[in-house]
């Protein structure tokens, strides 16, 4: 018996895509990684460098997770207050803001 799911290959596609661009920015660490950790969570942040500049790449090595953020994109982190991120520990590996339809006729 071969047990499979509509959308199969797209999902590998994309964790294969996302695995190779996860690679590739760790294979361009700069300098010391850096952990950090509380009975709640653990993270690991490692600066990285690409061709459009430094980035950081902040992982969760308990959930997989990760994310490469700009200067920018930190910059915005300051701008925010605590509920902004009391929303997001509220609502884990979800959006904060739902997506926009990409479609005119949904607007309508």
């Amino acid at each position: 018996m071969n047990l499979s799911w509509e959308g199969e290959a797209e999902d590998a596609r994309a964790a294969a895509a996302a695995a190779a661009e996860h690679d590739e920015l760790v294979a361009h660490t700069t300098g010391e990684v850096i952990r950090l950790g509380n009975e709640f969570a653990e993270i690991m942040v490692r600066r990285v460098d690409t061709r459009n500049g430094a980035r950081l790449l902040i992982e969760s090595p308990k959930s997989g997770q990760w994310v490469s953020l700009c200067p920018l994109e930190l910059e915005a982190l300051t701008w925010q207050n605590t509920e902004t991120f009391s929303a997001m520990i509220g609502h884990p590996f979800g959006p904060l803001v739902a997506a926009e339809a990409t479609n005119p006729e949904e607007d309508r």
